[in-house]
């Protein structure tokens, strides 16, 4: 069983409600577990994850709640509250697929525990979530946390947080086909309350920061513009990156400060290059971040934000007009300190961090002029660093 209890706050409350109420719906019985995740934040790292860098990314507090019930068979039956109803699959033919749809992420979990011999048994599952889809904020990670703590709670085995974690991340890289790093899964199981997660991406040490300075919230600003090809294109970027290590003579861009990188960038193309740019000054400000943020260095943490998207947006390549239209009307409203796209990029979210007493300010004024400019009407919502992964008690 996975130990970790959330807090019973309004939110999880709400959503734990909702989706025992859709498993009764469902199934006509009540849950025998009930799980919840978070989606993430990344303040500052980037794309760094996988290049074994570093991150520091804070659990939100939109989650992704799930209520499972016991079946008799080898049959999974699962429900969201998002497009796409319900879905149907037997445990024991997992090689028929992946499907390409969002049950893709609940199958692959369940395989991965049973590869770890903690096979699950067939269950129904009733899904709600809060967390925006496809935002570059975690919602597939989420789901698949939480469908890991139910269904491996339903198997009677106990795992780790840290098993858990990896177990999600192998569960989206070898069944979904996304080559994620750990950073989301990371997130979403040891983000706690006020607190920002510093994480080593190859030693997996970390590090929980508290922010030195009051009255900040992240604001999350959704463009509404689906991310079109975003699997292929950040599965492109790791290639690339893995290409220009190899050509620099180093494991991982983990290896490589911005000195060697000058002194060696004859080793490059210019697409290679500007990758490495990005990975390696990302690492660096993801360090002088953590150090501004403990010295309670409002405009210094700003700046950074700013620096990591103009980087992942020249070098990288990662964004699109959309995020650019919402960065633009973020940096110019009340109270914003400095904005950056989260998440894998070409469509999403941006983070906006501002000043809690001129969020509804900022929000308002941010909304009006990115849909003049779109024509899209976007979602914004503040949040702040939540609770990580576990399971709720539902009285």
């Amino acid at each position: 069983m996975y130990n970790h209890l959330c807090a019973s706050d309004a939110r999880t409350r709400h959503l734990a409600g909702q989706a025992v109420e859709s498993l009764q719906s469902l199934c006509g019985r009540a849950p025998d577990v009930v799980a919840r995740a978070p989606g993430r934040l990344e303040m500052l790292g980037g794309h760094t994850d996988y290049n074994e860098g570093f991150v520091a990314a804070i659990a939100i507090e939109q989650a992704t709640v799930v209520a499972a019930a016991r079946r008799e068979d080898a049959i999974v039956r699962a429900r969201t509250d998002r497009e796409g109803g319900q879905a149907e699959f037997d445990l024991r033919r997992l090689d028929a697929g992946p499907w390409g749809a969002w049950w893709d992420y609940v199958a692959a979990v369940a395989g991965e525990l049973q590869r770890e011999g903690c096979a699950p048994p067939g269950a129904d599952i009733a899904i709600a979530s809060d967390v925006p889809v496809g935002g570059g904020v975690a919602s597939s990670a989420a789901l698949e946390v939480a469908c890991a703590i139910a269904l491996s709670t339903l198997a009677g085995c106990t795992v780790e947080p840290e098993a858990l974690a990896l177990l999600c991340q192998r569960a989206e890289n070898d069944f979904v086909g996304m080559r994620c790093g750990i950073l989301d899964q990371f997130a979403c199981v040891f983000g706690r309350p006020d607190r920002v997660m510093w994480l080593d991406c190859r030693t997996r040490e970390r590090r929980l920061v508290e922010m030195g300075a009051a009255g900040l919230r992240f604001v999350v600003c959704d463009t509404r513009k689906p991310r079109e090809l975003v699997d292929s294109a950040y599965n492109e970027r790791r290639q690339q990156c893995e290409r220009a290590a190899g050509c620099l003579g180093v494991a991982a861009l983990r290896d490589v400060d911005l000195r060697m990188l000058e002194e060696r960038a004859h080793l490059l193309d210019e697409t290679l290059l500007h990758r490495a740019r990005h990975i390696v000054s990302e690492n660096e400000r993801v360090q002088a971040g953590v150090a501004a943020l403990e010295a309670g260095d409002v405009e210094a943490l700003g700046e950074l934000m700013n620096a990591s998207h103009v980087s992942a947006r020249d070098d990288y390549e990662v964004s699109c007009a959309e995020l650019e239209a919402m960065r633009n009307a973020a940096l110019a409203a009340p109270g914003c300190h400095g904005a950056r796209l989260v998440g894998a990029g070409f469509g999403g979210c941006v983070m906006a961090l501002v000043d809690a007493s001129t969020v509804d300010e900022f929000a308002a004024q941010t909304a009006e002029e990115y849909e003049q400019e779109t024509g899209l009407t976007p979602e914004i919502f503040a949040t702040r660093a939540g609770d990580g992964a576990g399971r709720v008690r539902v009285r």
